[in-house]
């Protein structure tokens, strides 16, 4: 795989489940609306996967020289990759009930960022488990946040 399009991968994969597994997770604890959050991963699906790639794009520009070409695989794949997996998580919540489908969509999207974490670590020779581990943790955390803000929104307004 070109390192463009893994770039872009690894882009929109990690923050197509993290940022839609953070928004997943406040929208339930804060309305408990299947609703809602379905219409959360909708939007964030679209302006985040359009932002991030802007962002990769911009990145990729402010780099190292790099042919148009290859800015342009970083910025499609990133904007294609990141609308995949934030819509990924809309399976489970339409053929769940709520509290289910927000397991699973726990489990999966961290299954997922832990195939990839060990894909990475494999072809960088660098130890795959502390790499799964330390990308877990960081995805623990902010669902972990996401949870609580939640809550705390409910409870303020």
């Amino acid at each position: 795989m070109k390192i463009s399009i893994r770039k872009g991968l690894g882009f929109g994969l990690t923050s197509g489940i993290i940022t839609t597994l953070g928004l997943i997770v406040g929208l339930h604890s804060g309305t408990h609306s299947k609703i809602i959050i379905l219409g959360g991963i909708l939007v964030i699906a679209i302006a985040d996967a359009f932002s991030d790639a802007l962002g990769m794009h911009i990145s990729e520009e402010a780099g190292h020289k790099k042919s148009k070409k290859e800015v342009w695989e970083s910025t499609i794949s990133t904007f294609i990759f990141k609308l995949i997996f934030a819509l990924i998580f809309i399976i489970p919540i339409l053929a769940f009930q709520l509290q289910t489908a927000i397991i699973i969509s726990i489990i999966m999207g961290l299954f997922l960022l832990s195939i990839f974490s060990f894909y990475i670590a494999k072809k960088q020779n660098i130890n795959p488990l502390k790499a799964v581990l330390e990308h877990l943790v960081i995805g623990g955390v902010v669902i972990l946040i996401t949870h609580f803000v939640g809550d705390l929104a409910s409870k303020l307004f």
